[in-house]
């Protein structure tokens, strides 16, 4: 069986070679790209991370496709109409970091909640002064979490242990888990009119595109924190710029950005003629990275060490599975 890795590091590939040895692999530590395609022409598997866009003219090079395996819960970087034409089925891992997640989400709120942003800055240019650090106490605060599902549930027992109130946004709600957990399911509109801290913990879908748009962002409690750790295109980013610039948030915590892709592949992009709006979507990204009350990793909430072998031992389990006729972690 020929599988082919893409976006892979250099720890990962003898793990994954022991793992599915008897089987010809290939490793490479960029994305799928034009330059790739002569040689994937008898790929059969195909994994890749988040940064490969599996569109359907890359599907197109790939004739013997059966199944890709991508390392990430989310799949919004594969054409899955194309996958579904074709047959191709199409394998996440669902489970792999849910605390790694939720601990990081921790991370960007203390970043902001006790300045340790503007503190480290300060203090490497030779400056010890505190004006204007003071920071404020999580306990007594509302977390209003949106998406009570895996990692949510991680954010809310790291933020009860806080001592902090919970609010909670979610299509499914169990009653006997909020009432075991100790927090509360409410609207989304109540949520933001009455959160300290926002969090975002659901998937990105056509459906839930822009999901904190200028009108929901005209909603939050004057002063409130938001913390994106999801995916970027769930907020709009102009209205997430004019938030902070008016003051209806005080700072926001950021690990993914709508268009990071983009910025990631600014230098590739300038050698070719882009769209309007891509072009101005690079631009709101660079002016929403300069602003003071922003805190910003490169989409790194799920890398830990403990997270990063357990995507391997899933991925592998994915592909043995499907090979061996018993399917797991499909795509529906």
């Amino acid at each position: 069986m020929r599988i082919a890795f893409f976006e892979v590091h250099d720890w990962e590939v003898p793990v994954l070679r022991e793992k599915l040895a008897g089987h010809q692999t290939s490793f490479h530590s960029g994305k799928v790209n034009e330059a790739d395609f002569h040689s994937l022409q008898e790929v059969e598997v195909l994994s890749v991370f988040i940064y490969s866009r599996l569109d359907a003219r890359v599907l197109e090079q790939l004739p013997r496709l059966r199944l890709i395996a991508t390392r990430s819960t989310g799949f919004d970087h594969i054409d899955m109409e194309t996958c579904r034409g074709r047959g191709i089925e199409v394998a996440t891992v669902p489970s792999y970091g849910e605390n790694t997640v939720a601990e990081h989400t921790f991370a960007l709120i203390l970043s902001l909640s006790r300045h340790i942003h503007k503190s480290y800055v300060r203090v490497s240019q030779g400056n010890y002064s505190r004006e204007g650090l003071t920071g404020f106490d999580l306990k007594g605060k509302t977390i209003g979490v949106i998406g009570g599902g895996r990692i949510g549930l991680h954010v809310i027992k790291i933020a009860r242990g806080f001592g902090m109130e919970v609010l909670v946004t979610d299509a499914r709600q169990d009653q006997f888990l909020a009432e075991l957990m100790n927090f509360r399911y409410v609207p989304v509109e109540y949520l933001l009119a009455h959160s300290d801290i926002v969090t975002l913990h659901i998937p990105y879908r056509k459906e839930t595109h822009h999901f904190l748009n200028a009108e929901r962002m005209a909603m939050i409690r004057k002063g409130a924190l938001l913390i994106n750790t999801a995916r970027g295109g769930l907020v709009d980013t102009e209205a997430l710029l004019k938030a902070l610039d008016n003051g209806t948030l005080s700072g926001a915590g950021l690990d993914v950005l709508e268009g990071e892709q983009y910025i990631s592949e600014e230098q590739e992009m300038l050698r070719s003629e882009q769209p309007a709006e891509v072009l101005r979507g690079i631009l709101r990204d660079h002016i929403l990275l300069r602003h003071e009350s922003i805190v910003f990793t490169p989409h790194n909430a799920f890398n830990s060490r403990e997270a990063l072998h357990r995507i391997l031992d899933t991925t592998v389990e994915n592909i043995l599975g499907f090979l061996s006729g018993n399917p797991i972690n499909l795509v529906g």
